[in-house]
């Protein structure tokens, strides 16, 4: 139903007046006596198979949400409803920001992809925070947490502080966000010494807290195997929990549309199906590399259950939908954890 009509109509639309009128649509059900409960029969799967404990956190399954669709955290309860194990909310800045001019998010239906240069738009972590308070749900949340873009790379580690510190009482684990492509000069961070600051920082910051809480580097698809070998030295020598891999990226491969198409649309980080290669690329790197150590939560260009399990197969503890949940519904959740089932038996 949801591709033969629902994607259809909402395909007729500007991607983000879309985005912004379904979460309405979202926070408004949520509202309604009973729409949980009914939402959740609907979706609901539950199997030992899907069951996985990490970062001294159970999740009900595998299957999270990745940051950037609930950057405010305004539809967590609703989108738990849908059968995803996790949500992760976010981009948050300290202060909230308009983020770039629009338009600034494109489809490209004949590669099942998207490309989008949003900036870290939010209204600010305290506002999520306001939010997070009144959850209704047990779902697990993620806080994905990045710096202002008027904030200049030298005093980052402030701006990261603060969003560690805000969102703690209510999120369950943290993304830390040094990859997006769309805020200027964000991906130095990644850079050796930086990261190393950075990290240490908020390590220091996580072990003053009542519980320290997982603390995960989300990283970008782009990066040589070089630098992944200064970023997975640096995650072992910090002791960070984990690494999301990856973000959306900056190159323009494996696209059908002509040179003149992609650059009328503009920069951008590009996600969906073009990103499923490298991204798995990545975590058989990480996962070789640390012997398993560290642990991975693979997301990039889940378009089927297929291209889940082929990420659990390379080494992924967990996986996050973004693009392939915008082309191809909730049904896609409740698909993949068919397929993990059914790889169980």
């Amino acid at each position: 139903m949801y591709k033969t009509i629902i994607r259809p109509i909402l395909f007729q639309f500007d991607p983000e007046k879309i985005h912004n009128f379904t979460f309405l649509c979202f926070k408004l059900a949520i509202a309604i006596p009973g729409i949980g409960l009914i939402t959740r029969k609907i979706f609901e799967l539950k199997h030992p198979a899907l069951e996985r404990e990490l970062f001294g956190i159970k999740f009900p399954n595998p299957i999270g949400l990745a940051a950037g669709l609930d950057k405010d955290a305004v539809a967590f309860d609703m989108l738990g409803y849908l059968g995803f194990g996790f949500i992760e909310i976010g981009t948050l800045t300290p202060i909230g920001q308009p983020g770039n001019p629009k338009p600034r998010a494109f489809r490209l239906k004949k590669d099942q992809a998207l490309i989008n240069r949003m900036g870290f738009n939010n209204k600010g972590v305290e506002q999520a925070v306001k939010k997070l308070r009144k959850k209704k749900s047990k779902i697990i949340i993620g806080g994905n947490i990045g710096k202002n873009k008027l904030t200049p790379n030298e005093n980052a580690i402030e701006d990261y502080s603060i969003g560690f510190r805000s969102l703690y009482p209510y999120v369950d684990y943290f993304a830390i966000n040094i990859s997006s492509p769309n805020t200027p000069n964000l991906r130095e961070l990644q850079e050796k010494e930086p990261l190393k600051k950075l990290l240490n920082t908020l390590k220091s910051i996580n072990l003053e807290m009542p519980k320290p809480k997982p603390i995960l580097l989300k990283i970008a698809p782009d990066l040589s195997n070089e630098q992944l070998d200064d970023i997975i030295e640096i995650v072992l020598e910090t002791g960070t929990s984990g690494i999301i891999a990856s973000n959306t990226t900056i190159k323009r491969d494996n696209l059908s549309y002509t040179a003149n198409e992609i650059e009328k649309i503009g920069a951008g980080g590009l996600s969906g199906k073009p990103l499923t290669k490298r991204s798995t690329e990545i975590i058989k790197y990480i996962v070789k590399k640390t012997n398993s150590v560290v642990p991975v939560i693979g997301v990039g260009g889940i378009m089927c259950p297929e291209d889940a399990i082929e990420k659990i197969e390379a080494g992924a503890s967990l996986v996050q939908l973004y693009t392939g949940f915008i082309y191809e519904g909730p049904s896609l959740i409740k698909n993949i954890k068919m397929k993990i089932i059914e790889a169980a038996n």
